[in-house]
């Protein structure tokens, strides 16, 4: 099948289907004559699984860990109740709060909005979660990501060093020590493109109508 068909058939736009394709949760062949991508019938039930789970809001890495074998789907379904009950508090205790603006008949032009934002601290200390206007854990997340790559490069380019001076000191076969480089240098490659994927990812580089069902 083509593109078009499989956003037919399944309903989710060409651009998410290539965002799923790009994330690895999908992997269509392709039409030996034209190079175009050729989806198979389990190409389309594939993407009506990941439709399904994105919309229980299943996270993009658990889906693909899903798949390899690694997650079970039934552990993934139960960690994802336990969020969901977690983000149903967050959401009453929000509209008791929005609740209370509006029995204190409270207009924009009056509003004092400290009594208010203390209420709130108390109520995250209390476990509430509200909306980070700041986007504090992105950027934490960001930072621990880069953090991670940033020293298994660095390990990566102290092997190459290491390799290059043992062939100075003791020359071994030109050959092997191309090897014993390339390889870490192709992991470094790999490990900065897996960055910038989660990169994106955490910044919702996953598209938004791909968040609607």
């Amino acid at each position: 099948m083509r593109i078009n068909e499989v956003e037919q058939q399944v309903g989710i736009t060409k651009k998410n289907i290539r965002f799923y394709e790009q994330q690895g949760l999908l992997h269509p062949g392709r039409n030996s004559q034209n190079g175009y991508r050729d989806y198979s019938i389990e190409d389309a039930m594939e993407l009506k699984k990941i439709k399904l789970l994105r919309k229980l809001s299943l996270p993009i890495e658990e889906i693909r860990r899903i798949q390899s074998g690694d997650l079970v789907l039934m552990d993934a379904l139960q960690r994802q109740l336990i969020v969901l009950e977690r983000e149903k508090m967050n959401l009453l205790e929000t509209s008791r709060l929005c609740t209370v603006l509006m029995e204190d008949h409270c207009h924009y032009d009056g509003l004092s909005p400290d009594k208010y934002l203390e209420r709130m601290v108390e109520m995250e200390k209390e476990g509430t979660k509200f909306t980070n206007v700041c986007k504090k854990d992105i950027i934490e997340k960001k930072r621990s990501s880069i953090f991670a790559a940033i020293v298994f490069i660095l390990f990566m380019v102290f092997l190459i060093c290491v390799f290059i001076w043992g062939y100075m000191v003791d020359p071994i076969p030109l050959w092997l020590i191309a090897i014993l480089v390339i390889i870490p240098a192709l992991v470094i490659v790999a490990v900065i493109k897996m960055l910038l994927q989660r990169i994106r990812e955490i910044e919702g580089g996953e598209e938004d109508v791909a968040r609607k069902y």
